[in-house]
């Protein structure tokens, strides 16, 4: 793993349209996680369903959605981003469509697989194709794409929740699912995978020499380490994004107008659009920062901050306004995460399986959901959110300190164990 020196393909123009493909892509999917908070309570008072039985729809759309992106890597990898996105925005239609009917738990659960496995196809695939068209610039570009999942539901926050109070739940569900697949189906026939030569060969960061197949990524250290990281900054971030509709009625502050930089809305309206916002931001900004100072110390410098700001939530967030400027702390420091670990597995892991290692190590987001529906459980036995946001605090803060003393030197002991073969192998063959 050392830095790229090769004379700079002049790469096209081509190669910014994908980006900008990509990110419109995750705009369309953004609202299967982030506006499913908004839904939470209608369906409640709906159904009547237990809080936690309904939260398990949004823990199987996570796993679906992360542990299934390996398989539509690999599709990805061998036969082009074109037909993987085509059916995850058909999938991602149909599964807000059967939301909208579902009269029974059971049909939620199958709503959100679906659902799942479309979001799951549209995000690796996007994802998976901004790391191997910048080599150059990962960060940068993954951080992009992500921001598109971050921030793409900003906008709908308020059209979600007017069609919710003024139609019904299942009339957002219906209408929006529909026209967000078909923006997904119709950018998808415009995507490309680089042919060879279209990309630059000069890296900003250490970078591998050689392309790691997924079977032996999965056999590193380095791949585990970063797995457990993962799943450490997703469980928080997960529990705020499912249960940030729960979170600010359980404090009675929900409806409380908030004024901020001369706005008015309500605190849970206020939170959630520049969560949204700062969630998505956060993705290009720290990418682009670890593209020149190194994953592992920007790491480190995000997760803190995440722990600290979970943390004051947990003290302070029952006053409204400190409620919608703590939320946008904590998503603005979490929201890099998907731009910090595919980065540092395409530089660690080589670009030509970049699809499915990436998705591999995505699949810690999965993993992270399976909490999920325990902090309604734990909530519930406590009578607080207090033990599930410092649960939550000390996991940022242990994955912050991993980086820095874990990880980072991982990664640097392999740069040199790699180098070292490599020189054995010069000499063995000079000789």
């Amino acid at each position: 793993m050392s830095t790229l020196t090769a004379t700079p393909v002049s790469p096209p123009v081509n190669r910014w349209l994908q980006l900008v493909l990509g990110v419109v892509c995750m705009c369309m999917i953004a609202n299967m996680q982030y506006g499913w908070t908004f839904f939470v309570n209608p369906i409640q008072e709906r159904h009547g369903w237990d809080r936690a039985a309904i939260q398990v729809a949004f823990t199987i759309f996570v796993v679906t959605e992360t542990w299934l992106v390996p398989i539509e890597g690999w599709f990805v990898d061998k036969y082009g981003p074109r037909i993987v996105t085509l059916v995850g925005g058909l999938l991602c239609g149909l599964a807000w469509v059967i939301n909208a009917y579902a009269d029974s738990l059971f049909m939620l659960y199958v709503g959100a697989a679906i659902g799942g496995t479309g979001a799951g196809a549209v995000y690796g695939t996007c994802v998976g194709n901004s790391l191997k068209w910048f080599p150059d610039r990962r960060g940068l570009a993954a951080g992009l794409t992500a921001m598109g999942f971050g921030a793409g539901s900003a906008l709908t926050v308020v059209p979600i929740q007017a069609v919710i109070h003024h139609y019904s739940y299942e009339h957002a569900f219906f209408w929006f699912g529909l026209g967000q697949g078909l923006v997904v189906m119709a950018v998808a026939l415009l995507l490309s995978a680089p042919k060879k030569g279209d990309v630059p060969a000069i890296a900003r960061v250490s970078q591998s020499r050689r392309d790691y197949a997924p079977s032996e990524m999965v056999r590193t250290p380095i791949f585990w380490v970063m797995y457990a990281m993962f799943v450490m900054m997703a469980a928080g971030g997960l529990m705020a994004t499912a249960q940030l509709g729960p979170i600010a009625k359980d404090f009675h502050i929900a409806d409380t107008p908030v004024s901020l930089l001369g706005i008015t809305l309500p605190a849970l309206t206020f939170a959630a659009t520049i969560d949204r916002v700062l969630n998505g931001v956060t993705r290009p900004l720290f990418g682009w920062i670890s593209d020149h100072i190194g994953r592992e110390n920007t790491m480190f410098l995000s997760f803190g901050i995440e722990g600290i700001g979970i943390y004051m939530l947990s003290q302070f967030g029952q006053d409204p306004f400190m409620f919608v400027i703590l939320t946008g702390l904590v998503f603005f420091a979490w929201g890099e995460i998907y731009s910090l670990f595919p980065a540092t597995c395409g530089d660690t892991f080589g670009s030509k399986y970049a699809a499915t290692n990436a998705g591999l190590l995505y699949t810690a987001k999965g993993t992270a959901a399976l909490i999920v529906p325990y902090t309604s459980i734990l909530t519930t036995m406590t009578g607080s959110w207090h033990a599930v946001f410092l649960a939550a605090a000390a996991l940022n803060i242990l994955a912050a300190l991993m980086a820095i003393f874990v990880l980072k030197p991982m990664r640097q002991g392999y740069t040199k164990a790699q180098a070292a073969s490599e020189a054995e192998v010069k000499t063995a063959t000079a000789h």
